[in-house]
């Protein structure tokens, strides 16, 4: 649904992209009515002409509104300036894609050659809710790299130029994007409005068009969801924006396994969480038993290491060596059970921000209570705030039991020479509980299994 303002979007709304989602599912509103502006904005950087991003322009539709949901429709925008500059805005819209082609006509109808820098800008309201473990904020695909800007280094990092593939605002599932034909020559240009509005501009290179003669500027936008395998039908480059961060290349392909399990075994999210976890377990178990096996043998020789320790309090340098002593005796290593598990923390980091961050999750029901995987789980609804806890007010049921299975845990684990650290780890549970509680269930439901 597309309403204009000043020849720029001001409403554009789009379904979940999942057939499966029920007909009164949330819609997501791409284009926050607190963004006074609206997006795409044109205009010319040269300047032969101010206030075109806010001009007002004539369209060929009667109607207010264009509802694209059987055929293809296309919208045509026209303005002529006092200057003799024509300037045509063609959108072109397709009910089979989120991929929207977007073409400009600057027509000279001076006596004069223009020098000209089009431009387009997008701009998002910045909510100052995204501060989450995933990347928000503007991005681009600027000579074969990803760059994401975080929104607080804006001012720092303003501008870049070269071969740009794209440039993007996006948050934790969705996506707005300028896709130019040609990319070659032009620049990303960042900045931030009255501390709440983020532009993120594509600047096209200097053209020069003679009296009497047009030159066309052809794109295509982008306002969708950070679906990675409905990104990657594009021929666009635009599948480079979803980024795991540093375990990158392992988060993609636990995503699509999970993406596997449902499409090909059964249809829930969270089971497809449970078996995913498990597998990883299965493939990391000859580590994870090496580990076990190092703290059990640590549990046995505890006994005597608290002798030693007492026997010698009072001369640390004889303790270490009795406490190196009694390990070759036993032939323990003390770092056995700590390794193993420091290989695979990059997997876990990779199975997290996959999880956190991936759109499947959206909205889909695992079981009971639990209707939505990317929301924290409450039981009830207790129609009074909780402190700590985001709304709903509820019990959190898998948070709770997620801290008993951590708690348990620690039992199994052989206890620390050090009362005091001890102590602290014996607060871990608590402290997991604590900020696990605003957790996207789906986060939780796969910590929940990897302790189990």
């Amino acid at each position: 649904e597309l309403s204009e303002k000043g020849g720029n979007i001001t409403g554009f709304t789009l379904k979940h992209y999942r057939e499966s989602v029920e007909d009164d599912a949330p819609f997501k509103q791409l284009i926050s009515d607190k963004n006074p502006l609206g997006t795409i904005r044109f205009n010319l950087a040269g300047k032969s002409e101010s206030g075109i991003d806010a001009a007002i322009y004539k369209t060929d539709i009667a109607t207010d509104e264009v509802n694209i949901s059987e055929k293809s429709e296309t919208i045509t925008f026209t303005r002529q300036s006092s200057g003799g500059i024509i300037i045509e805005k063609t959108y072109s819209f397709s009910p089979d894609t989120y991929l929207i082609d977007f073409d400009v006509i600057l027509k000279n109808q001076n006596n004069h050659p223009l020098s000209e820098q089009p431009s387009l800008s997008l701009v998002k309201f910045d909510d100052n809710k995204n501060a989450g473990y995933g990347f928000t904020g503007p991005s681009g695909y600027i000579n074969g790299n990803l760059e994401q800007i975080k929104i607080a280094k804006i001012t720092e990092q303003s501008e870049f130029t070269g071969n740009i593939g794209w440039i993007a605002v996006q948050d934790r599932y969705f996506i707005t994007a300028i896709i130019p034909k040609i990319r070659e020559n032009h620049t990303m240009r960042l900045s931030k409005e009255d501390s709440v509005l983020i532009h993120n501009q594509l600047v096209a290179p200097t053209t020069t068009i003679n009296p009497a003669i047009q030159q066309d500027y052809n794109y295509q936008l982008y306002f969708g969801p950070k679906s990675l395998r409905l990104l990657r039908q594009f021929d666009n480059d635009l599948h480079k924006a979803i980024y795991f961060g540093w375990f990158d290349i392992l988060a993609k392909p636990c995503l699509w396994v999970m993406n596997f399990i449902y499409d090909h075994m059964i249809a829930n999210y969270g089971i497809a969480i449970i078996l995913l976890t498990l597998l990883t377990k299965v493939i990391l178990w000859p580590l994870g038993q090496k580990s076990y096996k190092s703290m059990a043998e640590m549990k046995k020789i505890q006994p005597l290491m608290t002798e030693i320790r007492e026997k010698y309090k009072h001369d640390k340098k004889k303790m270490n060596e009795e406490v190196m002593a009694l390990y070759r005796a036993y032939k323990v290593n003390p770092m056995g059970g700590c390794l193993p598990m420091v290989v695979q923390i990059p997997v876990f980091i990779a199975l997290y921000r996959m999880l956190y961050e991936a759109i499947e999750l959206r909205h889909a029901p695992f079981f009971g209570w639990i209707n939505d995987l990317s929301a924290p789980d409450r039981l009830f609804d207790f129609g009074f705030s909780i402190p700590f806890m985001q709304p709903p007010y509820g019990i959190p049921v898998l948070t709770l039991v997620m801290g008993a299975t951590m708690f348990l845990q620690q039992k199994l684990q052989p206890a620390m020479g050090d009362p005091t650290q001890a102590k602290l780890m014996m607060l871990m549970p608590i402290f997991f509980t604590f900020i696990f509680i605003n957790f996207p269930s789906g986060l939780v439901l796969y910590w929940l299994v990897n302790n189990v």
